[in-house]
């Protein structure tokens, strides 16, 4: 069978580490994976161990490579990047980090290809994090809904828990083949406030470290990350009193949370029938779900 993959490191690596996956999909609400990614290279010695081949699981049509034209001439080609990485944490402790695009083709030879890799290097844990919009004020703490085989990290952080059909990612697809092999998984949803999804949100990139550290004892900086969150709310609460309707939307999610009605944990959203629902689907599903809420809050005044 071809080889998907060429590996780059000469050294040698230690067999147990933990493996964290950050695979930007098709959705990043609040750009966490993109926050996380670029903190992980920015913060933390790393090194490339091997790299995927794009022709067998890039589309470069539906994701065209940057190309940097230099007056007359192309200067530089950088193509996408889905790669394995060995990367030391705050401690000095090592750990792997899968990071790159989600594959647009061959979902099944990625997910073997992966597994065997799991398997060669002895891999101890698989820990991945994404991110969707969520009808949660920025007020409150940023939601998770926790998947996997780790009941000890769903029964912790868990906070929703559907009953439904979404449109799956990859990270799906590996959760699911490698819980089926025994391999520790955890698999961390975070529930980014839908009228910031566009915007980096720092606290959900925070959230996320914090997830990664408790499902694998590793320990990362975050005081950038918490400065620029300071900075984000001062924003946010600023353009918040500017805007009436903005204003009224975070009342009456904010006021779900005071009277003890839907939170994440009760978000009605509703058991699966048929087909997959798509994201624009889920998306009206959603904002049906806040005119409720407002129709309620205006009953109550």
């Amino acid at each position: 069978m071809k080889k998907l993959y060429e590996e780059f490191t000469h050294g040698q690596i230690p067999s147990g580490l933990p493996m964290v996956a950050l695979i930007s999909g098709f959705s990043d609400s609040g750009s966490t994976i993109a926050q996380l990614s670029d903190h992980f290279f920015s913060e933390l010695s790393h090194e490339l161990v091997l790299s995927f081949d794009n022709d067998e699981f890039l589309d470069y049509r539906s994701r065209r490579p940057a190309l940097f034209f230099e007056k007359d001439h192309i200067e530089s080609y950088e193509p996408p990047s889905l790669a394995v990485h060995l990367v030391l944490d705050e401690a000095q402790q090592p750990f792997l980090l899968l990071e790159g695009y989600e594959p647009d083709l061959r979902w099944e030879a990625f997910a073997a290809s992966l597994l065997e890799i799991i398997q060669r290097l002895g891999v101890s844990s698989f820990t991945w994090v994404h991110s969707i919009p969520f009808p949660i004020p920025h007020t409150r703490p940023v939601g998770v809904t926790v998947s996997g085989n780790r009941k000890d990290m769903i029964e912790r952080f868990s906070e929703w828990k559907p009953q439904t059909q979404v449109p799956g990612n990859v990270t799906h697809l590996l959760e699911f083949r490698l819980s089926a092999q025994g391999v520790n998984t955890a698999g961390f949803v975070l529930l980014v406030p839908h009228y910031l999804a566009d915007n980096e949100v720092p606290n959900s990139a925070i959230a996320g470290l914090e997830l990664i550290s408790a499902a694998t004892g590793l320990v990362f900086p975050s005081d950038q990350l918490r400065q620029d969150a300071g900075k984000f709310e001062t924003k946010v609460k600023s353009q918040i009193e500017e805007n009436q309707e903005l204003s009224k939307l975070v009342q009456t999610l904010e006021a779900g949370y005071a009277s003890g009605g839907p939170g994440p944990s009760r978000a009605p959203i509703s058991k699966p029938s048929g087909e997959p629902r798509s994201v624009d689907e889920l998306t009206e599903e959603l904002e049906n779900y806040l005119s409720t809420m407002r129709k309620n809050t205006d009953t109550q005044e």
